[in-house]
């Protein structure tokens, strides 16, 4: 039967019987003597009629109370928490994080201007859920090299190049491995010309959005990079975090460590010269590294979910 043949007494019936009534897709499709099948369709059109509209209760995702509490303990810019269930699993806790957070990133990008991009797992989420702006016409540029040869969905080149499709922008990749072998190997990748120019780009750069690595939970172990033995040295000269490569200490001051001077990304103290670095966290695993980012002046804004910033205030 088209469309069309369906009066609105029938949608009236079906749309109280389904909505009001609470009755199942079966026991309506009996009260309007059509098939189970066009049950479905007649409610679609009661709504396209104007019979049917739905309305939702408005959520509020972000918890205010300790959006201020984190704020007034850290001195960051700007904080948003985004709430999610008690012990919710991790895939859950960044999804809601990438979900609600991304509205709250996109008016701290500039309208024109240049963008430094990192890799992580929350990261990925909320990129993807960015909204798309052509107005905008940004340089995103890779902050760190790429990990390793097999490049995943979370790693800071498939971030960055997704930015710039989303923003109508230019994507600049950094051509190099994350770590190289040797201070020698990482100063002649730093001649070259076209790594220059990133660097350059970098030290331009007006909003950054990275993650924050912890020892316990290390992309580089897991992707082979270093080793678990690597990682104890890094820990015993007192690393509690990492951003881009870099691991700092309680007082997020870049350790002294063989592997700073093999690391191709973004640095430190370029980090904190550049006016908007917010960070993108999921989890209360990594509470220690942030508040030591925080007290490195590493991040200036934070998206953290409401179980990561009640952990995080007992690090202040």
């Amino acid at each position: 039967m088209s469309p069309h043949n369906y009066s609105d007494e029938q949608l009236r019936l079906a749309a109280r019987l389904y909505y009001v009534d609470g009755l199942d897709q079966t026991e309506v499709a009996r009260f309007v003597k059509v098939s189970q099948a066009k049950v479905s369709r007649l409610l679609a059109l009661a709504r396209e009629r104007g019979i049917v509209k739905i309305t939702v209760a408005e959520y509020e995702p972000r918890d205010g109370t300790l959006e201020h509490q984190v704020r007034k303990a850290f001195g960051l810019d700007t904080v948003a928490v985004i709430k999610v269930q008690d012990r919710a699993a991790t895939e859950h806790t960044r999804s809601m994080v990438g979900h609600f957070g991304a509205p709250l990133v996109a008016p701290l990008l500039p309208k024109n201007g240049i963008i430094a991009v990192a890799g992580g797992r929350a990261m990925r989420e909320l990129v993807q859920m960015l909204p798309g702006d052509p107005e905008r016409r940004l340089k995103v540029v890779q902050a760190m090299g790429s990990i390793d040869s097999s490049v995943g969905p979370v790693d800071a080149v498939e971030l960055a190049r997704a930015i710039a499709g989303r923003f109508g922008g230019t994507f600049l990749a950094l051509n190099t491995p994350a770590f190289v072998p040797d201070k020698r190997t990482r100063d002649a990748f730093q001649k070259l010309e076209q790594v220059k120019t990133i660097f350059q780009c970098l030290r331009e750069t007006q909003v950054a959005l990275v993650g924050i690595g912890t020892l316990e939970n290390s992309v580089f172990v897991e992707r082979g990079i270093l080793s678990v033995s690597d990682l104890a040295k890094i820990r015993q000269r007192g690393a509690v975090g990492e951003i881009c490569g870099r691991f700092f200490d309680r007082n997020g001051k870049e350790c002294d460590l063989p592997w700073r001077d093999r690391v191709m990304s973004i640095g430190l103290d370029q980090l904190r010269k550049i006016p908007q670095v917010i960070g993108v966290v999921a989890g209360n695993d990594r509470s220690k590294a942030i508040a030591a980012a925080i007290r490195g002046k590493l991040l200036k804004s934070l998206v953290i979910d409401s179980e990561g910033a009640a952990d995080l205030l007992k690090h202040n």
